[in-house]
Parts: C-alpha cells; structure tokens; sequence
C-alpha cells in the first residue's frame, strides 16, 4: 500500500479531532497530568487515496517531544512506524534530544510496537490512571484483553 504523509491542516483538523473524540472518548488527551487538546496539536497523518489512514500528534517543549497520540487504521503496512520517524525528523529539526511517549498498562501491543522502533521503557507510574480520570473521566476502567487501566508506561528514544 503506498500512502503519503502531511501535516495535519485545515483539510485534515476535522477528521482527526473526531476520530480522537470516537476512539479515545473524548478529544483531549491525559499524560502525565497534562491536559492536550486535538484541536490544537500539530501532527501528520498518512493519506492512502486522499483519506487519512493514519495519524501521529506530538508536542515539542524545550528539547523535547512528546508523542501524543499514534493511530493507524491500517496496520501491518507501515504507516504507524513511517509516522514515528516523521515526528523523529521534526524533533531533531526543533533541537529536541528525546522523544518519548506514554501509554497503559492494558495496551500490550503499543508496548511491543514501540519496543520495536528502539523506545526504552523508562518509568512505570503506578496507579497514575486514577489522576488522570479526574480530569478526563472517559478513561475506561477495563482496556484491551481485559486488563485493569492502571498505570501509565513511559517510553524514550534518546536522539
């Protein structure tokens, strides 16, 4: 499958806030306490025939970079790690000397997938899942196989 990737823009915005809002529960996004808004993040998404297919969002502070969200509506092609290497690019681009990334304890896949593309887990935040309810209560209590949302599992690769 060939597929392009671009920032997100005016033509895109739309798609990608809705499909945050429809599959995170709700368009912002908790990490670490932080409060981030699809409305507002940059990012690129990977366009096959025009249509969005995958989409990566991040944020840049000081020198480093989050990565915020990572979605890929085809996956086993490519787009997830071809999105990650795009936002490796713009946080080198920006002086950043780390990317790193949070995800749950429930999201085995992620673990694997990011372990893959050299991120090193580096903290493990117990219980941090409860904090991050308070603020955006969406966060279901039960994730994928079953798996108690607890903890939030971050990763880095160092640049």
């Amino acid at each position: 499958m060939e597929f392009t990737i671009t920032s997100i823009d005016t033509g895109t915005r739309k798609f990608v806030v809705d499909y945050i809002g429809k599959n995170w529960g709700s368009s912002i996004i908790v990490t670490r306490g932080k409060v981030h808004k699809a409305e507002t993040l940059p990012g690129f998404v990977a366009l096959v025939d025009g249509k969005v297919k995958g989409i990566i969002t991040y944020h840049i502070e000081k020198d480093e970079c989050e990565i915020v969200s990572l979605d890929s509506l085809y996956e086993n092609h490519g787009i997830g790690s071809a999105l990650i290497v795009r936002v490796i690019r713009e946080a080198r681009a920006n002086g950043c000397k780390r990317v790193w990334l949070i995800t749950t304890n429930d999201n085995t896949h992620a673990i694997r997938f990011y372990q893959k593309r050299g991120f090193d887990m580096v903290a493990v935040h117990r219980n941090a899942i409860n904090e991050s309810r308070k603020i955006k209560p969406q966060i279901p209590l039960i994730g994928f196989d079953n798996i108690p949302i607890l903890h939030e599992i971050e990763f880095e690769k160092i640049l």
